[in-house]
């Protein structure tokens, strides 16, 4: 009897082991849930945007959004529904800010997205406004190479990871930071490539990114498919800094109508395995499914966060069911105090510099086009680019050009919450307007280069390009556009008029232009081959002594440049 219940035992022993070895070597069943928290554009917008830039659009009117205080709110509530949980952002987090962020290089908004818990951004155009090591810096740590740490401590860098697999450097073929990191949520593995447009080198200043390459966004992603499926991965995140649109623009915020843009095609060539594209750069909203996948983009400075839902088999790997929301950052929400002293600290130091008044306005100057593409503000930037740049030692320029990329905000009548009053224009909202810091460039040009310039401002003249580019224009110059005009044959000669005189096309003009449109910036080239080049002032600077010597400044007039059919 007792050897018999010795073997049983044995045998009983021998069971549970096969068992527990077998039980170890086999794949989890069932399913996980993982939630994708998505922004894209933020362009260091920490205090609520004004206007209509910090509004969405509902079925019911216009909703106030934005604002980091109470995006940090809304990310840590729908964090809250799900454990697992991933925030990402699909670049231009930093650059083209506003003066609180812009002051201190970004370094606040990387802070204030540290503070979030931010996990992955991708390179945007944008990031690469003071260069690549300057957004290695941004990474990495460290205080400023020229200002220093600004705010009076050291700066400890991201703790989220910037990711750039489709920006190389020319010397070693190496990405300048990951392409893509995989997370695990109950060993069910999902990777996040990170990227920009192939076309940043088109809209950025060439000389800091000219020993980078970057590369078509379809065939890095696909290429990068057989190494994660090789690592285990089924489930593919890819955050892209290219976007579409809507038609029309204005449609719902998780609709997807007649959608189209650059990002339809790249989508139509990931391959199958990519599930989930969150996208950005046009600063639009859209929720689609693209060739199966769904495709997103949430608006821009933070007014809209895109939640994603997928269920993952746990067996294969693979997503189950997946689904895609935008919801609006609403201001209706406690705000996240840590982000509120964060601003506090910033405030405290720029304040006196902001909300300095340097002029007035007669009513509000904005960026609205005509039909010809100009606007009441570019015709008064031109004018103070010119103003400070026409005279002996100083350029002796007789016309300046201003992209309109470069002007990011319209200046408005109604005072503001610093109390300066209507009609008064402070520093900030001047360095809102212009916050790339360009300085002037003054340059020769001869009459047949400058029309030539102007024949670039339109899709087909130079490869890649696909919009229209408009150069606001100084009082005194005039010209004439045709848009039934084949590429590089929109403007008759005979319309480009400098003070009501025809200029030659053998003649030599001194113009002004920004040293980000100088180095070729905005797909410019023509202007690498101004030649006597003079470097003037940072544009804000011209712009501030302009309102100072014409207050109260009166819009354009906008009737430098005409269209025809």
């Amino acid at each position: 009897m007792k050897k018999s219940v010795r073997l049983f035992s044995l045998v009983a022993l021998l069971v549970l082991l096969v068992t527990a070895v077998g039980s170890a070597g086999a794949k989890p069943s069932g399913t996980v849930s993982v939630q994708i928290l998505a922004l894209n554009d933020f362009h260091g917008n920490l205090l609520p945007p004004s206007g209509s830039s910090g509004r969405v659009s509902t079925a019911t009117g216009t909703v106030d959004a934005g604002g980091v205080e109470y995006l940090a709110t809304h990310i840590s509530n729908l964090r809250a529904l799900n454990p697992n949980t991933v925030v990402v952002s699909a670049g231009d987090l930093i650059g083209a800010s506003p003066l609180l962020s812009a002051l201190f290089h970004d370094e606040p908004t990387i802070e204030a997205f540290n503070e979030i818990g931010l996990d992955f951004n991708a390179v945007g155009n944008h990031e690469f406004d003071e260069g690549w090591h300057e957004l290695v810096r941004m990474q990495e740590g460290g205080c400023h190479p020229v200002d220093g740490c600004l705010d009076g401590d050291d700066f400890a860098g991201a703790n989220f990871q910037f990711l750039a697999a489709n920006v190389v450097r020319q010397n070693n073929g190496k990405t300048i930071f990951p392409p893509y990191k995989i997370r695990s949520f109950a060993n069910a593995k999902i990777a996040f490539i990170g990227m920009t447009l192939e076309g940043t080198p088109l809209i950025v200043t060439p000389s800091g990114i000219s020993d980078l390459d970057f590369l078509d966004e379809a065939d890095t992603v696909n290429a990068l498919i057989p190494e994660l499926k090789k690592n285990g991965v089924e489930t593919i995140v890819v955050l892209i800094h290219e976007g579409g649109t809507q038609v029309p623009s204005s449609s719902p915020i998780n609709s997807c109508t007649g959608i189209s843009g650059p990002i339809v095609d790249i989508v139509n060539r990931f391959d199958d395995e990519v599930d989930v594209v969150i996208s950005g750069h046009t600063h639009l909203p859209y929720n689609c499914v693209i060739d199966n996948k769904i495709v997103t983009s949430a608006f821009s400075f933070g007014r809209l966060v895109t939640k994603v839902d997928l269920t993952i088999d746990r067996t294969t790997g693979e997503v189950v069911t997946m689904s895609a929301e935008n919801k609006i950052v609403t201001r209706d929400v406690p705000k996240a105090s840590p982000l509120t002293a964060l601003i506090a600290k910033y405030n405290a130091i720029a304040a006196p510099l902001a909300n300095r008044v340097i002029g007035s306005i007669t009513a509000d100057i904005t960026r609205t086009n005509t039909a010809a593409g100009e606007s009441a503000l570019g015709d008064v930037i031109a004018d103070g680019q010119l103003e400070a740049t026409n005279d002996p030692g100083f350029g002796d320029a007789v016309v300046a050009f201003m992209n309109p990329g470069g002007i990011r905000a319209d200046l408005t009548y109604a005072g503001s919450s610093a109390g300066e009053g209507d009609g008064n224009v402070t520093y900030g909202e001047m360095f809102t307007v212009q916050p790339f810091g360009n300085s002037m460039v003054t340059m020769t040009l001869t009459g047949a280069q400058i029309e030539t310039m102007l024949e670039q401002q339109f899709p087909g003249c130079i490869a890649g390009v696909t919009s229209t580019r408009i150069l606001q224009v100084s009082a005194g110059f005039t010209y004439t556009w045709q848009a039934s005009g084949g590429a590089c044959d929109k403007i008759n000669p005979a319309t480009i008029m400098l003070n009501g005189v025809v200029i030659d096309p053998s003649a030599s003009y001194r113009v002004t232009v920004n040293s980000f449109l100088a180095d070729g910036g905005d797909s410019f080239p023509i202007l690498t081959q101004g030649t006597d080049r003079l470097g003037g002032e940072v544009d804000t600077d011209a712009f501030e002594k302009y309102f100072a010597a014409h207050s109260p400044v009166a819009p354009g007039p906008q009737n430098r440049i005409t269209m025809i059919p």
